[in-house]
């Protein structure tokens, strides 16, 4: 048998696997489904109450991740919608709308009837059909306890002209899935990828389906060549000319009994088709070797289009897996894509041009103006990772892990001697995470939410960042963090809240109100003088490190086992200003 013979048969093999273990996986999830549908049906009728369309001013969202924010198609506005949030017992699902006005810079809850069921990782693409349409397709939702998972396979259109929800019911769409990517290309949906859990076995998908939005039919791809390996969670971008590009992700796999081993993929791939976009045209895979300097391997990074023909990712995670544990290096870096260069490059911040004039000492202005590309070309120097530990008085070590592009770090040595007084040496930016929402509108990006860890606890964000990706001047603040939004429980604590786990799967207005009276209750500032910033210094700390020092204050009242995480922000706000003279 000749090599193409054994490749036919080697790949034929590997289908047959793949079969198998979804096979194996759908039966034992299909119990677990089973349960779950009885909980969702029951939020569902809830939701069925609804009858009329209520639109209300309102705070900015709880915090959350995994949801989705998309830039509406005709007006200043971003659309979140669903999205998870844990506190350390249970886990909270949403389905909640919000809008944002950008010019008003406000939020506006929506309740829409049937809306689509509590869910998150799943994936919206808005479209400008008849006054702007949001697809969301997939996702996934948890029991309260976090055990077990219920995959959604559903298509629901929201028309945004009327506010009304849509179920698009079509037969041949793909399985139950989250952690997929979608894009619209072209008058279809294209789907990519994703995993199905459940509480023992899991698959990674690599198909792809194309949704036509005018036939509202499915159709399963079959590409010429070879594609990406399974894996969730990665960079998916359209091309003017109706290509699609795949970069990075996710997957795991199982070695042995009860050991997985997970793997960051760095790899790209393009799917290009030969037609106008047709169901019936032959697509086919390449792979693709892009220049430049790539991302960092990472996982639960967010992705958007730019401006210029650029797809941008932001943040994620690289976790380090010790013997009996895992540590996650969290980032808070842009990466641009030039599609149609076929380059990666990182994104830098200039700063103001009145401060960089200022800073410079008569340095010529025009060395400033320079395109990020030509930057590159003469310093294709890769990203520096700047490293800290924190050690708290506990001796919990935290490390924290920030990049900076080797062209910004090159600046910053150039002018060392040179004073920075003031405001010039503190730029305001998000504090680095993973599963942000992202979404672009007018050139500007917009970063929303998200979480990162501090060692066993996780913290859920509700912040709200811009840039402006034409300039990349600076980061400007939204909305702030607000520290009595956070909350987390010990699991030794749940023995009498285990009877109420329906009651917190729901999300929504009861949990708001009660973490709400609970920090009420925990504040008490002025008894802890422990993590209080010494007057001197609380002018000289930025936005960033002050955040820390909130943090801390909004976790008094805590168990011993809890303070060693106050003490450890403490720590690193005391590390940060130690470093900043």
């Amino acid at each position: 048998m000749g090599k193409k013979g054994k490749r036919d048969k080697k790949g034929k093999g590997a289908e047959k696997t793949a079969a198998k273990m979804e096979r194996k996986v759908s039966r034992r999830a299909k119990k677990e489904e089973e349960d779950l549908e009885a909980l969702i049906a029951e939020f569902q009728s809830l939701d069925a109450k609804k009858t009329q369309v209520i639109e209300s001013s309102c705070p900015p969202p709880s915090p959350r991740l995994n949801g989705s924010l998309s830039a509406h198609p005709e007006k200043d506005e971003l659309i979140l919608f669903g999205g998870e949030y844990f506190n350390g017992q249970k886990t909270y699902l949403y389905n909640e709308l919000y809008v944002y006005n950008i010019r008003k810079n406000s939020w506006a809850k929506v309740e829409i009837p049937n809306p689509p069921p509590r869910r998150c990782a799943h994936q919206a693409a808005v479209v400008p059909t008849a006054g702007g349409q949001l697809w969301v397709f997939g996702g996934e939702f948890a029991s309260p306890n976090g055990e077990q998972f219920y995959h959604y396979k559903d298509l629901w259109v929201l028309h945004l002209a009327t506010k009304t929800w849509e179920q698009i019911k079509a037969s041949g769409g793909p399985s139950g899935r989250s952690g997929h990517r979608m894009v619209a290309c072209k008058r279809q949906l294209i789907i990519f990828g994703g995993f199905h859990e459940s509480a023992r076995d899991y698959i990674y998908y690599n198909d792809v389906y194309s949704f036509n939005l005018d036939s509202y039919t499915w159709n399963k791809l079959a590409p010429l060549g070879v594609g990406p390996a399974p894996r969730s969670g990665c960079q998916m971008a359209a091309t003017p000319e109706g290509s699609i590009i795949i970069y990075g992700g996710y997957s795991k796999q199982r070695i042995k009994k009860d050991v997985d081993k997970g793997t960051l993929h760095t790899d790209m791939f393009l799917l290009k088709t030969e037609g106008a976009g047709k169901e019936e045209d032959k697509w086919a895979w390449s792979r693709l070797n892009p220049s430049g300097v790539k991302p960092t391997p990472r996982s639960g990074f967010s992705v958007a289009i730019g401006p210029n023909n650029r797809s941008l990712l932001f943040g994620g995670v690289h976790d380090e897996e010790e013997e009996e544990s895992i540590e996650g290096d969290f980032f808070n870096d842009i990466y641009f894509y030039d599609i149609g260069k076929n380059r990666w490059f990182p994104g830098q911040l200039k700063g103001p041009k009145s401060e960089k004039r200022k800073r410079r000492r008569g340095r010529q202005a025009e060395a400033d103006d320079a395109e990020d590309e030509e930057m590159e070309k003469q310093h294709p120097q890769g990203p520096v990772e700047v490293v800290k530990e924190v050690v708290a008085e506990d001796g919990t070590v935290m490390t924290i892990k920030q990049v900076i592009s080797g062209a910004a770090e090159e600046k910053k040595s150039e002018s060392e001697e040179e004073e920075e007084d003031g405001p010039l040496g503190q730029q305001v930016e998000p504090c680095p995470r993973s599963n942000a929402m992202l979404a672009v509108k007018h050139g500007i990006l917009y970063v929303y939410g998200g979480m990162f860890e501090v060692g066993d606890r996780q913290f859920t964000l509700s912040d709200l960042y811009s840039i402006d990706l034409h300039k990349m001047e600076e980061w400007k603040v939204l909305v702030e963090m607000d520290p009595k939004a956070q909350e987390w429980l010990e699991e030794s604590e749940s023995d009498e809240e285990e009877e109420e786990d329906t009651e917190g799967a729901e999300g929504g207005e009861e949990e708001e109100e009660s973490s709400e009276e609970e920090s009420e209750d925990e504040r008490g500032e002025e008894q802890h003088p422990s993590v209080q910033p010494d007057e001197e210094h609380t002018d000289y700390l930025s936005r960033t490190e002050q955040y820390w020092i909130k943090l801390a204050r909004s976790n008094m009242g805590l168990d011993a086992k809890e303070k060693k995480v106050v003490k450890v922000a403490h720590a690193m706000a005391k590390t940060f200003y130690e470093d900043s003279v």
